[in-house]
């Protein structure tokens, strides 16, 4: 009977390790997701606001007459 509960913490304490381990992996990829899914949004927010830009420069420039052939 003791030998029984003896196998069983072993057997408790050999999962506990295995789930802590676990636990360590996802934390460290979720972090390391964290830093891509930011450094993401910045690059889509300078994207968004290089193509503001470009249309707002075409919007200014489309009222205005080309420059004359000699230029």
């Amino acid at each position: 009977m003791n030998n029984d509960i003896l196998n069983r913490l072993e057997q408790l304490e050999t999962r506990l390790a295995f789930q802590d381990d676990t636990i360590e992996q996802l934390n460290q990829e979720i972090t390391t997701q964290g830093y891509e899914t930011a450094r993401l949004k910045e690059q889509l927010n300078l994207m968004v606001n290089k193509l503001k830009d470009l249309q707002h420069n075409q919007a200014d420039n489309s009222g205005e007459d080309p420059p004359p052939p000699h230029y």
